[in-house]
């Protein structure tokens, strides 16, 4: 009999123990919310693989086989980047930055590569600030996610993704990309004070 009272008691106060719990998780998710803050930027990336205005340089020719769907690469070549970045997709759009890293054909048989960089931004209310961006880039994917793996300045702890895609070709070696970076920073990382930012979403 007592054990059958204890039973129905727990029983019965389960509903508030899940409301209580419930509670607690929103208020945690509330307070981190209110301890971060939401930044969207848009760019293009404008990767020159030769000619006037080159902008990225093989480094590496990969001593792997030969890669079955990208004529003329081998598995592990790799090429340093000092890619410009800018509002439009056109290259004389307003400037917004440099991608500055490399990337490595890390596929055998897929068209992938291993991106690893740093997006220097020299426009706009981020003027100064870096986003370090790494991930596997499957070119033949219409939409790749990337991770944002921290920051400086405005950036500074930074987490979040980049949505990557192929917007256009401008030639055989000039191929531009869409990046739309959505990055979470603690709202204790200075803000840029200029009026420019709203609702923690600006597109540069």
């Amino acid at each position: 009999m007592i054990h059958s009272t204890i039973t129905f008691t727990m029983i019965a106060s389960m509903p508030r123990v899940l409301f209580l719990v419930a509670l607690t998780l929103a208020m945690a998710t509330a307070t981190a919310a209110a301890r971060s803050r939401q930044i969207h930027l848009r760019f293009y990336m404008h990767d020159i693989t030769g000619g006037p205005g080159q902008t990225a340089v093989q480094l590496v020719k990969g001593p792997g086989p030969a890669h079955p769907f990208m004529p003329g690469a081998h598995f592990g070549d790799t090429t340093v980047i000092d890619d410009a970045l800018t509002e439009g997709p056109s290259a004389a759009s307003r400037a917004a930055g440099r991608a500055q890293g490399s990337y490595m054909l890390a596929g055998l048989k897929e068209p992938v590569l291993m991106v690893s960089m740093t997006v220097a931004l020299t426009g706009g209310p981020y003027n100064g600030s870096t986003i370090a961006v790494v991930g596997r880039d499957d070119i033949s994917a219409a939409v790749r996610e990337l991770a944002v793996a921290g920051g400086t300045g405005a950036f500074r702890k930074a987490t979040g993704h980049v949505l990557w895609r192929t917007a256009r070709m401008e030639s055989r070696d000039h191929m531009v990309l869409q990046l739309d970076v959505y990055a979470t920073v603690p709202a204790a990382v200075a803000a840029p004070g200029d009026g420019q930012r709203e609702a923690g979403v600006l597109n540069i």
